[in-house]
């Protein structure tokens, strides 16, 4: 187990990196602590992802903007 003094440095180097490169190992780091992956999860998002997208292009899909989706949630919510 590593002592304070290792994570402490290894805190400090990881610090040093881009914020690409950190990005890069939080992910490694944080995929580390999860379960193994299920390919049947992936590959059910790949293909809602794809249907998503083809949605989008041919226009069977509205895209709101930003203020549009605030307006319409605070609206359900009888929020202002």
């Amino acid at each position: 187990m590593p002592t304070d003094n290792t994570l402490e440095r290894l805190r400090s180097q990881a610090l040093q990196l881009s914020e690409q490169e950190r990005s890069e190992l939080a992910h490694s780091l944080i995929q580390s602590l999860d379960a193994p992956a299920d390919d049947g999860v992936e590959a059910a998002w790949d293909i809602e992802i794809a249907r998503r997208i083809a949605e989008i292009d041919s226009g069977q899909a509205k895209l709101l903007s930003r203020e549009e989706f605030r307006q319409k949630i605070q609206a359900r919510l009888g929020t202002r």
